[in-house]
């Protein structure tokens, strides 16, 4: 039998009031009573719900009040989506999620359209097991009253970048896809244990379309800088860190190949992690692989810390997580540090020569110079070997041609030549490497000057691992209708622009299936023979970490020729993380100046703009917590987080969905009203039992019917709640028969003892009556 109850709900409040001045209204960016909600920390959502100041439900619709005044397209697209587009100055939306966890009432209600729904392929979306985010938030609530106990993440709300498997929304990476069913079977890891540990999850984050460049995709549209709508909010994982930075979620989760987190994290002056690879998994992903890390987006170092602790692990369907089986420690320690004394910390001043690079680097550079100087300020020991000297270079000239050994030989033949017919050498090269690691003056550099920090150079042989890991996830998803990347490509939509900036996914997706066999042998190589030489390093200046610009060059126009290389200096310094170490970036400051780049590619005169800039932290494979306790500490005496200026605090607002149904049978109608009830004044000091009564009002066609309520807990008055239970009553709670205004009288008893301390204000409790009846 079916039970209908949602058509029937409404939800009555009364009040006892004792002498004094009633509680304000709340203000933008309020909920409950009187929570601020932007930037919110965890630790603040979470003492705000254990005083009963907020509920659940009311973040989640604090976060979807702000989602609907600034979550919209942000670009001019005359042709559609998929069409050219032009940018918007000061667009007032951003685009960062690209779908949103509300069942079609829900979402209606809401007034988000049909692009935001959680499936495409499920028009009706009525699956009990999968319950949308106010029904998640609304049981959450309902188990905290009856228990008092929270979740790790109960009350944090989250967006996934649309990477990762939901299993209850729709996941494709951003692309325009016709799976048969564009939801998956499953919860990818970092989901499934992200749940698991209480938080919500609001909302897919929009990205760079698998992964790729041009912060667009072919589902989801362009993502803006809320910063500044005319340029790149940074990528992969741009939705995710832009919906953080905007307080649409508490936290994210991005994942990071190249960049895709320290980039975006930084356009959008919020903290980004990047763990050790072999901390956590990478199941149910879209392109694992050797160097896909999943990473926490957040507005804390701690909160990042809080996330990360979440999910991280050994994971069966991940064989990279076996690595780090024992080597984290059991919890992070998320306490803020008021000194760094007796950490070592390290400067790449290969990343901020200046005399490498040109004018565009120039003021991340100086940014960065003052976060040192911060750190220095705390007490850490700074290890810096000046303007123009190299922390790494040593040992990159001592070791990495010993271990990178074939690679770097087929870099330089001139001084390893080789016979033209045979491919074999034609002289002694284990002698000349023997030569250099005894001598590395005699190691050769090309003229950007690799082998470096910088870039390790190195020419390999690899293929196929892209093909390898799509169809190894197309294979665990199980469609029905695609079965591998070539059928993924054949049932695509791909956008269409003729902006050199703005190209689309198809051609990189064609040219990765023309694989035919899978070689990583380089990757792995050079990946081992990068660690030995960090690690060498860190061992021989004894570091806990080092330091250096998340990148260079601020946020360029997202249509814009990108900033183009300089001695090997890309938009964002992560080649180094990308070879096995953790990494984590940090709101630093603001630009106050920007060069960009006209439609030929010249550099332009630099014009006012206040950009964000973050300082990144790196430290040897499995050491986030020495990142962490940096971090936090750098953070807190720093401040230099700003949220985004032009989208202030909005209004709460709280809808609730009613739903109709429609078919071949005449359904039961159902119909309840219920009055407001008052003990009136309490009296301090004097023991009674107050009692107040009001009236619900039931109407129903069906043939049996029943009337219940929700948990009455206690009154409560701010933080304050009064220590004995209320109680209700009902004159009468259920009928066999059809009834048309049977009035049910609702009794409330509440007892107040001589020695409560009562505070001044109002006390009350809100119930939800509910009518109900097995009836179809």
């Amino acid at each position: 039998m079916v039970r209908i109850a949602a058509v029937a709900a409404l939800a009555a409040s009364f009040a006892c009031v004792a002498p004094g001045v009633a509680a304000a209204r709340n203000g933008p960016g309020e909920i409950g009573d009187g929570f601020v909600l932007g930037e919110a920390t965890i630790p603040q959502i979470q003492a705000a719900l254990q005083s009963h100041q907020i509920t659940v439900t009311d973040l989640v619709e604090g976060y979807l009040s702000r989602i609907k005044a600034y979550n919209g397209t942000c670009v001019n697209q005359p042709q559609g989506v998929l069409g050219p587009i032009t940018m918007i100055p000061d667009a007032g939306k951003v685009n960062a999620l690209i779908t949103l966890n509300l069942r079609p009432a829900n979402r209606l209600a809401w007034g988000f359209d049909d692009r935001k729904a959680r499936s495409m392929t499920d028009a009706t979306d009525n699956n009990a097991a999968m319950p949308d985010a106010l029904e998640t938030a609304a049981a959450q609530d309902a188990e905290f009253a009856r228990t008092g106990k929270l979740l790790p993440l109960q009350g944090v709300v989250m967006s996934i970048k649309d990477q990762y498997d939901t299993f209850d929304m729709r996941s494709t990476s951003g692309g325009d896809a016709a799976w048969a069913n564009d939801r998956p079977p499953a919860d990818s890891t970092v989901v499934e244990r992200l749940r698991k540990a209480g938080a919500i999850i609001l909302a897919k984050a929009n990205l760079d379309e698998y992964a790729g460049g041009a912060a667009r995709s072919s589902f989801g549209g362009t993502e803006c800088n809320p910063y500044d709508t005319t340029r790149d909010p940074g990528g992969s994982s741009g939705g995710s860190a832009t919906s953080v930075s905007m307080n649409f979620v508490t936290c994210a989760i991005g994942e990071e190949t190249g960049g895709s987190i320290v980039k975006p994290s930084s356009f959008n002056d919020v903290v980004g992690v990047v763990p050790t690879r072999e901390l956590v998994s990478a199941a149910g992903m879209i392109q694992r692989g050797l160097n896909t890390r999943v990473g926490p987006i957040c507005r804390t170092v701690a909160d990042a810390a809080r996330i990360l602790q979440a999910y991280k692990g050994w994971d069966p369907k991940d064989e990279l997580t076996s690595f780090g089986d024992g080597r984290s420690p059991d919890s992070f320690d998320t306490t803020t540090k008021t000194t760094l004394a007796g950490m070592r910390i390290g400067v790449i001043r290969e990343y901020m020569d200046k005399a490498l690079f040109n004018a565009v680097d120039t003021q991340n550079i100086d940014i960065t110079n003052a976060a040192i100087d911060q750190l220095r300020a705390l007490g850490a020991t700074i290890v810096d070997p000046g303007e123009h000297g190299a922390l790494f270079q040593s040992c990159v000239d001592k070791y990495l041609p010993k271990w990178q050994n074939q690679q770097f030989v087929r870099g330089f033949p001139t001084l390893f030549p080789t016979d033209p017919t045979t491919g074999l050498p034609t002289t002694d090269q284990l002698q000349t490497l023997l030569d250099m690691y005894f001598d590395p003056s005699k190691v050769p550099h090309t003229a950007t000057g690799r082998p470096s920090i910088r870039s390790f150079g190195g020419t390999g042989s690899d293929a196929g691992e892209a093909k390898f890991n799509f169809n190894q996830y197309i294979h665990d998803r199980g469609d029905a209708k695609i079965h591998n990347l070539t059928e993924l490509i054949a049932n695509s939509q791909f956008w269409t622009d003729p902006n050199p900036a703005m190209g689309n996914r198809r051609s990189g997706l064609v040219s990765t299936d023309r694989a035919t066999t899978l070689a990583t042998a380089s990757a792995t190589q050079t990946r081992f023979a990068v660690q030995t030489v960090v690690s060498t390093c860190f061992a021989h200046n004894d570091l806990d970490a080092v330091v250096f610009p998340t990148g260079n060059v601020p946020p360029g126009v997202l249509t814009s020729p990108e900033e183009p290389s300089l001695n090997d200096r890309g938009i964002v310094w992560s080649g180094l993380s990308a070879y096995g170490f953790p990494a984590m970036t940090i709101p630093s400051g603001f630009t106050t100046q920007v060069y960009d780049r006209d439609a030929s590619g010249v550099l332009l005169p630099p014009k006012p703009a206040a950009l964000p800039v973050g300082v990144q932290l790196l430290g040897l494979p499995f050491n986030e917590q020495k990142l962490i306790t940096i971090g936090a500490a750098y953070q807190a005496a720093s401040q230099k987080r700003v949220p985004p200026p032009a989208f202030p605090p909005v209004p709460q607002t709280a809808i609730t969905a009613v739903t109709a149904s429609v078919g071949g049978t005449v359904p039961a109608t159902l119909g309840l009203s219920v009055t407001s009830g008052s003990f009136g004044a309490f009296a301090p000091g004097v023991a009674k039992d107050y009692t107040a009564s009001s009236t619900a009002t039931v109407v129903s066609t069906a043939g049996d019917a029943a009337l219940s309520y929700s948990d009455p807990g206690h009154l409560t008055n701010g933080a304050f709640s009064l220590p004995s239970a209320l109680e209700v009553t009902l004159s009468k709670a259920t009928w066999t028969a059809a009834v048309s205004n049977d009035a049910v009288t609702v009794g409330f008893k509440q007892h107040v003892a001589a020695g409560d301390a009562l505070r001044t204000g109002s006390y009350s409790k809100t119930l939800t009556f509910t009518l109900s009846t097995t009836t179809p």
